[in-house]
């Protein structure tokens, strides 16, 4: 872009030149104009359409394999209270690359009114002789943290451990 000649110094009359010739010939801006800018415009456009018809040249997604299909159906059914953020979860330890959108997708559909998640009650029953383990933080007054662990027996709701520590390696 660097000129080798100088650009030429307008003189006086070359203004005077230009000013009549506008005058009397009023159309003259359109003899300058190499294209019109309909017209890269529309150049623009074709190579916007062409460029993103040659991006998707795939048509679709590829399809999901049966196998993940009949799996993920599999896990829905055998564990109700489970969604697709849970089966996807589950599938990626497993070592499948699929979306969570896919899996959704492909869960079965469920009645409206199905009750997903079981009863406390229900759930005491099935762990009553059990154990249950929790570990939570705590902040104090003084904006510190203590890390709560704690152990309950469901058969009698007793307290078996519980430890307080403000290091989670104490």
């Amino acid at each position: 872009m660097k000129r080798r000649n100088k650009r030429p110094k307008l003189k006086t009359i070359d203004r005077v030149f230009w000013i009549l010739l506008s005058l009397f010939w009023k159309p003259w801006r359109k003899s300058l104009i190499i294209f019109k800018p309909e017209t890269v415009i529309s150049w623009h456009r074709k190579g916007f359409r062409l460029f993103w018809k040659h991006k998707s040249r795939s048509i679709g997604r590829p399809r999901v394999n049966s196998e993940i299909r009949d799996l993920i159906r599999k896990m829905a059914r055998a564990n109700p209270s489970w969604g697709a953020p849970r089966i996807h979860g589950e599938l990626l330890r497993l070592g499948f690359e699929i979306s969570e959108r896919t899996v959704s997708k492909l869960m079965p559909r469920r009645p409206p009114n199905a009750r997903l998640a079981q009863s406390w009650r229900t759930f005491l029953n099935n762990h009553a002789h059990k154990y249950s383990i929790d570990f939570f933080v705590v902040p104090t007054v003084t904006f510190k943290i203590l890390f709560v662990f704690i152990v309950l027996r469901h058969s009698n709701r007793e307290i078996v451990h519980f430890n307080m520590a403000s290091n989670p390696t104490a």
